[in-house]
């Protein structure tokens, strides 16, 4: 019996997205979902109580951050991240390998792993596909990430297919490494940029390894939109209908519709949290900067259309002066109503496809929005 599992539910018959339920050791979520983000065993400024009141089923967290602090032998010495953190629902561990290439000025590259520099301290570290299985183990998470190479966008082709080949045997150690398959969920990560070719031979790789889920990696890492897209609609076709999909680090609201009519099932994006931070807010009209000086007498919620705790009982012109003062409290508001906008779209998106809409939504909610608008601005 594998730790993870996938029920689909239906197709909407005018987009082909797909309606499901990931079941896991800590409970079951619907999907299509967003996962918010709690890089170091926190979604910053969120309880896990508030979480849970925003209808979060799995959050994320991050191996490479909780290795360096606290450790992952301490994670595992209070009995896991979920007692760790006091979180009895789904957690999600990416593999380190995206902070490895992203965070790290020095890096080297070999087969048996990545020599890089701790970012905080300049330390030497080294982490491999067996290195990153260790320390998801002692963590304890629902679904664990195989250690891939994060290529760079743009790359050349013979650059890609290095690191694809490169990847497909790292899968595979990361197979044989994984201690407790029958506790955690491991998901294969097919790679190989904008190149159909390498992403049909990633996702041959990594179906032939029978993982419990499959991610789509290397994405939103600077692409176009377009770019992306064309990418998902020649990719998720080649991942089994009966496990989960997931799209790597996207959380902006027209690349989750997007994503999910061409059949993801499962996002995560620090995006909501890190745009919270500076005064910038999701609205069913479009970006909102509440710290902007207009707002300074405006009584009214963050978005009328909302019902989440911050917009039934703060206004604009609250949040702004919290936010001016640099009060905590403003940034725990704006983080509120940020994550409660995309989980709350999330299910919007899963109503549409009940109903066999998702294409009509998908225009509403764009024309609303103003991702339709010339000059669209994103986030």
């Amino acid at each position: 019996m594998t730790a993870i599992r996938y029920e689909f539910i239906k197709t909407c018959k005018q987009t082909g997205a797909r309606l499901g339920r990931v079941h896991t050791p800590h409970g079951s979520f619907d999907t299509p979902t967003f996962m918010p983000v709690g890089t170091l065993a926190t979604v910053k400024t969120m309880s896990p109580e508030e979480l849970k009141a925003m209808d979060s089923g799995i959050i994320l967290s991050n191996t490479y951050h909780l290795w360096l602090r606290p450790g992952h032998e301490i994670v595992r010495e209070a009995g896991g991240l979920h007692k760790f953190m006091n979180w009895d629902r789904a957690i999600l561990t990416d593999s380190g390998g995206f902070q490895v290439f992203s965070l790290s000025d020095f890096r080297r590259i070999e087969e048996e792993g990545v020599h890089f520099r701790n970012h905080l301290n300049g330390d030497k570290l080294f982490l491999s596909p067996e290195k990153a299985m260790e320390i998801q183990n002692a963590l304890g998470s629902d679904i664990m990430m195989a250690f891939d190479e994060c290529p760079p966008f743009p790359a050349t082709f013979e650059y890609m297919k290095k690191s694809v080949e490169r990847t497909s045997r790292w899968a595979e150690r990361c197979l044989k490494a994984h201690e407790r398959p029958q506790d955690q969920g491991l998901f294969g990560i097919v790679q190989g940029g904008e190149f159909e070719e390498l992403r049909r031979q990633s996702a041959k790789d990594l179906v032939s390894m029978d993982f419990p889920g499959y991610a789509v990696g290397g994405l939103s890492v600077g692409e176009p939109k377009d770019i992306m897209n064309r990418v998902l609609e020649f990719t998720t076709p080649l991942l089994p209908d009966n496990k989960p999909r997931y799209l790597m680090g996207v959380g902006s609201p027209d690349s989750l519709i997007d994503g999910a009519i061409r059949g993801i099932d499962m996002f995560d994006c620090v995006l909501p949290t890190r745009i919270a931070r500076n005064g910038t807010c999701m609205t069913s009209e479009g970006r909102l900067v509440v710290k902007n000086a207009k707002f300074a007498r405006d009584f009214g919620p963050l978005d009328p259309n909302c019902d989440c705790y911050t917009c039934k009982n703060y206004s604009r012109a609250y949040i702004r002066h919290l936010m001016k003062c640099d009060e905590t409290f403003g940034i725990r508001l704006t983080s509120y109503h940020n994550l409660h906008f995309l989980l709350n779209l999330m299910e919007q998106v899963r109503q549409a496809i009940r109903e066999d809409r998702l294409g009509d939504f998908r225009e509403e909610f764009f024309e609303q929005y103003g991702f339709n608008k010339p000059n669209a601005k994103n986030f």
